[in-house]
This record gives C-alpha cells, structure tokens and sequence, in this order.
C-alpha cells in the first residue's frame, strides 16, 4: 500500500513547497493534517481499541455539526448536538473519559507539529525566490527602507551596533508537555521533515510513514500527565535542551542571514570585495534565564538550586566548545611545512608548551610537530577542560590554567583566525573559527545571564528585622555598618543565603553570570535601596569593578501594578537624582535597567489601560532617563498569553514610543512558548531575526522618515495629539469598568473560582512554583497566571477582552467621527492596531456556548447568571465593536490563516472542555459526599487540561 505521503507526482509536489499564495502552498499542511489523523486513529484501534477510536469519531462529528449549525445561525439544532454530546460524555466510564481526552489531545500535539513543520516549510520557499520582496518583519526589508530612506552602508552598521536583543526563558508557566514527551515531539517533527524532500523513493516514504506510526505510538504508550510536580532542576534541564537542540546551530545561520540582508541592501562598490564576515558583525543577541534565580513564591528556588543553575548551564557550555573545537582540530590541518603561522601564533604556542613542557607533558607537541594551529587548538581545549577522552594525546591534569574570563578565550581564537587569514586561509578563518568568535562573543563562559528575583516586601520585611536590632536611626543607609542578630525568621535567613550565595558564584563563575536583581512589586526608591544595602550585608559587591571585569549586581525595579506604572518615572528620578545612588550610576556607566511587568497590570486594570499605562511609562521613563543622563535599558515582563501582554513580539517592539528605545531590549520567554520559538533552527533563527528587525525598526524608524509630512502617518510608531486624547479616554473607560465588574465585585471572584478549573492548576502539575500563595483566597492575593490560566482552559478568555468591548462602544457613542477615528488608528498606529489583533485572536479562541457549561458549575444560580450575563454581553460587544472598527464581517477575516487553524481546532477542543466540566462536576460531587481525592480522577482532569492547553496553544 503507497504511503499517505505518496505524490501524483514530484512536479506537483516540488509546486506545492514553492507556490507563494492561494490553495497550493497549504496543500502540504492539508495533507500532513489529514495523514497524521489516519496515523493516530490506527494507532489508537491497535492500542485501545474499536470502541475509544468510535467514540471519538462520535464526538468529533457531533462538536463539527455544532459548529456548523452555530455558523448558520441554527440555535435549536446547535443546542440539540450540544445537548448529544453531553448525553455521550455524561455516560462515560472514567477510564474512557481520561483514554478520550488523551486521543483529543495528541492529536493537537500532531497537528501542532504539522503546523510548525508548515512554518519551516514556507520559510524555506520564501528563500528559495530571489525575486521575491522582502517581508515586513524581515531584517532585509527594514535594511530596504532605511536605504530608502537615505542611511547610507555606514549609517546602517552604526545601527546595528546599538541592537542588542535579549531573550529571557522563564519557566512560569512551564511547558505542558514532560520532558520525554518534548523529546518524542522533536523526533516526529524530523520525520515530517524528511517526508518534505524531493524526490523520495517509494520504499523510503513507506519507511518514514512506518516511523512514525511508530513515534506516535510511543506517544501514546507515554505518560502525558507528570506524576509528579517537576523540580527546578527539571526546568532548568528543559530550558537548556534548547541550546543544544537549535540555538547552538541557529547564532551562525542568523548572522549569515545578517550578512546576506546587508550585502543585498548595501553591495560593495567593488565586485571584487569580500562580503562582511559574520565575526565582523555586531552583538545582535545575548541570553538570560530565570530559571534557578526566580525566587518570587517559589520556595523551592533555594541558594543550593541556584548553584545548580550555573553550573548545569557552566558545564553544557565547555562540552559545546570543546565539541566545536574538536571538529575544528580534525578539519583544520595546516602545516608549516606548507602554509607559515603568524608571529602571534608562534608566541602564544610558545608559552603554552613551555608549560607544559615544564610539568613534563609533551606528548601533544610530539604527536603534531608541524601542525601548530592544531596544537594551539589542543592548548585551548585543554585550558576548556578537555581530557585525553576527547580522543586526543592530552594530560589527565594539563598544566594550562583553566579560562575564568571570556576575553581571554576571544583573544586566542582572534590570534588563530588572524593567522588563518594572513595565510591564505581566510575560508577556513570564515568557515571554521568565525562561528565559535561569535558563540563567545555571545555565550561568554556562561551562557546566559541568571536572573535573580525577589519581592520587595521580603527585602522590607528582611530590612526592619536586622534594623531592629541596631540602631533606631539611619540603620538602612547604605554605609551603615551593623551586627546581626542571633536568631533570624526563615524568611529573612533566606534573604541573607541568597546574597551570599550571589558574591560567592560571582567568584566562582564568571562575574557577569549574575548581574541583574529584580525586584517584584517595587513601589518605590527604597526597595531599590533595601537590595542594595542587603546585597552589601550579604557580600555582594553591587558596583561594577573594571578591575576585575564585574559587572557588579544591578537592582531591577518591576513595577507591575497600573498604580507603580503610573508612579515609575517619579519614583526613578527620586533614585537617579540621589546622592546615595549616583556613584553606583556612575560605576554602571550611567545605564540602569528598569522591568515592566504586563501580567499583573493587566490582573489589576484591563487589557487597554495596562497597554497604555505601560506605553505611557516607557515613553516618561525615557525623558526622565534623559534628564538624569542615564541610558535607560527596559525589560518587558511579557507572558505567552494575549491576557499576560503575550501575543507577536516583533509587533510589540515595533509598537513602542517613537524616539523611547535605545535598541537594547531584554523581554521574558515564557516556558509555554519556548517550544513554538526555539524547538527548531529554522524557528530559532526566524524568531531572532525578527526581534532583530523590529528592534532596528524602532530605533531607526525608516517609515518616519518616508512619510514626513504624510498624514495620518501609516505605521510610523509616531502618535497624533487626537490618537493620545482617544486613548486617555477609552484606557479611563475601560478601566473603570473592569475595576467595577471584575476586581471590586466579590462576585467575579467567587464565580472564577467555580466555573473554571483554576482549583485543578495543582494537580496538573505545570511547573515547581505553587499555583496558590500561602493559601490566601481574594483577588489581590491571586497571581496572574492561574487567573489567566483558568479564563483560558474554560474557554471564557477574559483578561483579554473584558472593557474592551464597552471602552470602544461608549468611545462611538460620545465622540461625533470616533468610530472613523478608531478606524484610523486601527489601520495607522501600531499600539492600537496591536491591541486590536491580540484581542480579535482572543475572541477567536473564547466560545461563550462552551464558558455557559463552566458557569453551570457555579453553585449559587442567581449569581452564577449575573456574573455570566456580564461576561457574556461584554464579549459580544468587544465582538461587534471589533468587527465594526476593522471593517471586517467576521473575525480574522484578514489574517486567513490563523483564522482557519482556530477554526478547524475548535471541534477538537470541544469535546475535551466537556469531558473537562463533567469531570469537575463529579469531583466536587464526591467532595460533598466526604470521599477521599481520587488520583484517578486528577489524571484525567489534568489530561484535559494538557489537551486544551495544546489546542488553543496556551496554557496561562
């Protein structure tokens, strides 16, 4: 039998990978869709039977006729198809329910590696057209408008310089899938790829197809549930997996992309001229982490755990060098019996083998006599810790001194590619030694920066009890010197064990390993100063040291709640202006980072005001920077969620304020979508590259230049007095609303807590922070992401979208022109248009026929309808004022793409939210009757939620 993969032909397989639009290029997602649904559903007869793989089917073709007849508008045949489904889930043995909830959702895990596999596929046919123009959000097509908008060759590499973009992998909230699941996900996706190439024998596609039978079946034999909570030693494992799976290989493929866009947007006068060498090019990218380092109401984040972060990302690091390495040796074999070295060369070989002379170790000298670069790489690797197991003659114990700073380890290679290049080798030098400049350049000895956070009220608390043990007055300055007291409260013991922990890593690894302290919830200067002071207390050393090539310990205020956003720029100039805080200023060249958190702001104010109260603080932070001669660094707290500032990146860094943005940019990379972004080379360096063109988007803002004079500008980042005065009023409106119907309202609190799974977040499992903080049951005790979380799993998705919809519809209402206003913005300023799309794609995902069966869990009937009827009208307001401002006559009528994989989805995660709801209802019934927790139970309640959480791609 011909495999599923089998074309009519190759030519019409070779036109499908290259066709540019229209039906033909989805054809192959079509077909990978359709195969890996004939795949799964003989996988799950063989494994579990006729009867599972019937009544999925059964469910399946009920959730689609109740699509359809909604579509249609059909009410009563809609609630008659709901209504059979129910009937067939209410019936179900819970044994099947759980087997049913894991087939709905490894199905979307296949279909979500379909699709990333189609993502790979039109990159590549984008490439393979070198006619065709570049794309908005391409570095090549940012290069194309700056040329055309008069920056000349030099102009643009100046630019570049300033861009420095740094990814942030955090682990809240952690990726659904375990870690066995991710590395299944990785084999699947390889075969679809190979199923991609041009011509495949017959045989060989039958192959392919019976591997992934077989992967899939492997899936399915697999624990989709962790049972156990992961440890922070298992995120840290999980976010490292991805240097070694994409990002190693993805830096050279992203600054050859680099240098290919400025070589075609800026060719040399002569013919003859070398095109720029990626060593050449600027830093563009750097990484950090807070995984190990994140403090903030995760107890388990202990100074032993942090240890363990650096030396897991130390220790992958020098096995990725010497590995590099290694394949240099073995390729690079140079003799000077044929080719000379230069002087440099000679006198750096020189003092490493008098060394090793010395301690009698001459064996690698022997054995390459004549080939000096490799016994110069030879003396590299072994100050890298190589050992004779790298299958070369090396010392058990070299006698080369192991590398501590960067620098040196760049100046070697920089000597060994000089040598290349002087003698004929400048292939080689570009080929072999210009990746690994660029792998130190970024990766330093350490990998990636180590976050350290905590809240501000844990540093306050630690302050007042050690102050009350000296002296009354001036206890907090930062000079003050004082005795501990005998016994501390944990808490505070914790504190002083973390900066501790901090002076002696920066010893131990390199010192830029730590350099950044964020401070969750900071409200004021003192919170600034209370980890400065506690920092000294503890050993730290917070001023950078030139000396000793520390960056010294900066203090990162987050300020997270619409009331700090507001009060931020304020409460900067009180720090920066301060005579206690200049000369750390000054150590830090006057350049301070400062933290924006999206979650929380939008938790405390809604979607509008939380995106305009952080634009409106980015932009005041900035003058005030200015004014203070600080270089003002911000770090974007975004989530992986519409409801947690998720949503394009490269489209919220474009969207910042004009003439606010130094080019430097640090952005969290939540957990849950580390997996979309950098599970593969081609999605890495896709990701990258676009960060990167926005970023030199927003710096050089070729559009501004353009359309000087043009009005309204289109897409310029520039803001129009009528634009500003529209959002002031619509950000007042909504958050008004939003403060009544959802934060003030006891209500909406009780009704969460009961029409959505939120009490279920523990039993999934997501990640090693608790779901719940100490217990507390209020809104303002509750965290951001299992508020999200629980919207989001019942469908109801209201962080994204509540007084949205009520802020626009009053906007019309009292404004004469404001709907052909809002229109405007929505075509014309890239803030407003963000807003518009994040929130289409939320209502998009939301279906309030599914959110009525959570609501039904609601004890209390009367304010179960309350709550819900305001929910439920706000989302169809947002609805019709969403569609009424784009001109559109259904959502995502304009992006076709998105609109068709949420379309197609939504009949498979429909069965699972009523699996999910009638679980839930059985569970709480067995809480009344007094029965203990049933495990079972937990399982399958948590397979649903893995299964909507890989269907709408979001968890929280």
């Amino acid at each position: 039998m011909p495999s599923l993969w089998t074309p009519p032909n190759w030519p019409q397989r070779l036109a499908e990978l290259q066709a540019p639009t229209g039906d033909l290029k989805e054809a192959p997602l079509r077909r990978d869709v359709r195969s890996l649904g004939i795949l799964l559903g003989s996988v799950l007869r063989e494994q579990a039977g006729d009867p599972l793989y019937d009544a999925v089917e059964a469910l399946r073709r009920t959730a689609i006729a109740r699509r359809e007849a909604d579509a249609k508008e059909e009410t009563e045949a809609a609630a008659s198809h709901l209504q059979q489904a129910l009937c067939r889930v209410g019936a179900l043995e819970l044994s099947a329910a759980y087997q049913l909830a894991r087939a709905f959702g490894f199905y979307f895990e296949l279909i979500n590696l379909a699709e990333t596999n189609h993502r790979k596929r039109r990159r590549l046919a984008i490439q393979l057209d070198q006619n065709a123009a570049p794309q908005r959000g391409d570095l090549r097509g940012t290069l194309r408008r700056l040329r055309e908008a008069g920056v000349d060759a030099a102009q643009a590499h100046e630019l570049l310089k300033r861009i420095c973009i740094t990814p942030v992998f955090t682990a809240h909230p952690t990726e659904v899938a375990r870690r066995s699941v991710m590395f299944k996900r990785r084999r699947i996706s390889d075969l679809l790829e190979q199923l991609d190439r041009i011509p495949v024998p017959t045989p060989h596609l039958e192959s392919l197809e019976r591997d992934l039978t077989a992967e899939i079946t492997a899936l399915w034999q697999t624990d989709d549930v962790r049972s156990a909570r992961p440890t922070v030693r298992d995120e840290i494992r999980m976010a490292l997996d991805y240097y070694e799976t994409s990002l190693f290989d993805t830096l050279p493929v992203l600054y050859s992309e680099v240098a290919a866009a400025l070589a075609a947007e800026y060719p040399q006068p002569n013919a003859d001229s070398q095109p720029v060498a990626i060593s050449e090019l600027p830093q563009l990218v750097s990484f950090g982490s807070w995984i190990g380092g994140d403090r903030d109401g995760n107890p388990f984040v202990v100074p032993e755990v942090t240890r363990e972060a650096l030396a897991m990302a130390h220790t992958l690091l020098l096995n990725h060098y010497r590995r590099r390495l290694q394949n240099v040796f073995e390729q690079l074999g140079s003799s000077i019996q044929q080719v000379p070295v230069s002087a440099e060369v000679t006198a750096l070989l020189d003092h490493y083998l008098g060394k090793l002379r010395a301690a009698g170790q001459t064996a690698v000298e022997q054995r390459f006599h004549y080939e000096h670069l490799r016994l110069l790489i030879a003396c590299i690797m072994m100050r890298l810790g190589a050992t004779p197991q790298s299958g070369l003659p090396l010392p058990a114990d070299p006698a080369l001194t192991p590398y501590t700073r960067a620098a040196d380890l760049l100046s070697d290679l920089t000597i060994l590619r000089a040598s290349l290049a002087e003698n004929h080798g400048h292939r080689l030098a570009q080929m072999l030694i210009d990746p690994l400049l660029l792998e130190v350049r970024t990766y330093g000895l350490h990998l990636q920066t180590l976050d350290i956070r905590q809240h501000a009220r844990v540093h306050a608390a630690a302050v007042t009890e050690i102050s009350a043990w000296q002296a009354p007055s001036g206890a907090t300055s930062l000079t003050s010197e004082l005795h501990l007291p005998p016994a501390l409260s944990p808490q505070t013991q914790e504190v002083l064990d973390t900066f501790r922990t901090i002076a002696e890593l920066k010893q131990t690894y390199a010192p830029e390993s730590i350099r950044q302290y964020v401070i969750s919830g900071a409200t004021s200067s003192e919170d600034v100063l209370h980890v400065l002071w506690l920092a000294r207390l503890g050993g730290v050393k917070v001023e950078a040291d030139e000396a000793t090539h520390d960056p010294g310990l900066q203090p990162v205020p987050l300020f997270e709640s619409i009331e700090d956003l507001q009060n931020a720029p304020a409460v900067c100039r009180q720090l920066w202006t301060s005579e206690v805080y200049r000369p750390l200023l000054k150590s830090w060249k006057h350049r301070q980072e400062v933290m924006l958190g999206y979650s929380d702001s939008n938790k405390d104010g809604g979607m509008i005001t939380s995106t305009w109260e952080i634009y409106k603080a980015h932009r005041a932070l900035h003058e005030v920077a200015r004014e203070c001669g600080v270089t003002l660094q911000l770090f974007h707290g975004r989530g992986g969620t519409v409801g947690r500032g998720g949503g394009p990146t490269h489209r919220a860094i474009f969207a910042q304020p004009i003439d606010s943005f130094t080019g430097e940019l640090r952005l969290t990379e939540q957990g849950e979508v580390l997996n979309w972004k950098y599970s593969d080379v081609v999605l890495a360096e896709r990701n990258l590259e676009l960060m990167i063109a926005a970023s030199l988007d927003a710096l050089a803002r070729p559009d501004a230049i353009l359309q000087q004079g043009t009005m309204p500008p289109h897409l310029t980042g520039e803001i129009l007095p009528e634009w500003e005065a529209a959002f002031d009023q619509l950000s007042a409106t909504s958050y008004e609303f939003y403060r009544e119907h959802i934060v003030d309202n006891p209500e909406t609190f009780t009704y969460f807590e009961q029409a959505t799974p939120v009490a279920e977040l523990e039993h999934a499992r997501l990640g090693s922070r608790p779901a719940k903080r100490g217990g507390k049951k209020s809104m303002a005790d509750l965290r951001a992401i299992p508020w999200v979380f629980g919207w989001m799993q019942s469908r109801q998705l209201v962080p994204a979208f509540f007084g949205v919809g009520h802020a626009l519809d009053r906007f019309v209402k009292e404004n004469p022109g404001g709907l052909a206003l809002l229109q405007t913005m929505a075509r014309d300023f890239p803030l407003f248009l963000d807003i518009i799309r994040n929130v289409e794609m939320a209502l998009a995902k939301a279906d309030f026929g599914i959110a009525r069966l959570y609501a039904s869990l609601v004890e209390d009937e009367a304010l179960r309808d309350r709550v819900f009827a305001t929910l439920e009208a706000e989302f169809n307001l947002t609805h019709r004022m969403l569609l009424e401002i784009t001109q559109q006559k259904a959502l995502l009528e304009n992006n076709p793409v998105l609109e068709r994989s949420i379309r197609l989805r939504n009949p498979y995660v429909d069965p699972m939210s009523l699996i999910q709801v009638e679980l839930i209802r059985r569970k709480r019934a067995a809480i009344a009757e007094g029965k203990p927790d049933s495990p079972e139970l937990n399982r399958a309640i948590s397979a649903t939620i893995n299964g909507i959480s890989a269907g709408l791609r979001n968890t929280g």
